[in-house]
């Protein structure tokens, strides 16, 4: 007979902010980087996030890539793999974008924007 099994504790999951419909509101852009129209997806931006490595950072931490392989119009690499494949700073700076300007930009446009206030203003302390 195997003895009980430990419960993991999953702390990081607490507090991380998820929101399906920021999300999908998100993906409803062109990339931000190519301008592509298909296959776009909500990508979080680690950069700047205090997250630690195989931690995903609050979805209104997210900004609209295209994806894929061929994900982009014009039939290469989708921008968010080059993310992932380049690194995060390399990307963002040959993409000559500054991503915390865009995050805050579609934060201040997001139905979900009173919520996400709500949440950074407690995390803050106040």
């Amino acid at each position: 007979m195997l003895p009980r099994r430990i419960p993991k504790r999953d702390e990081r999951r607490a507090t991380r902010w998820r929101s399906p419909a920021h999300c999908a509101w998100i993906r409803g852009f062109e990339c931000l980087v190519c301008g592509s129209q298909t296959n776009i997806v909500a990508a979080h931006v680690r950069k700047g996030s205090y997250t630690g490595m195989g931690q995903k950072p609050d979805d209104w931490r997210t900004v609209p890539l295209c994806d894929g392989p061929h994900g982009n119009a014009d039939s290469q690499l989708g921008c968010h793999d080059r993310q992932h494949i380049v690194g995060e700073v390399t990307f963002w700076s040959d993409a000559k974008i500054n991503p915390e300007a865009a995050i805050e930009e579609f934060i201040k446009a997001s139905p979900k924007r009173t919520d996400i206030e709500r949440i950074r203003k407690e995390r803050a302390g106040g």
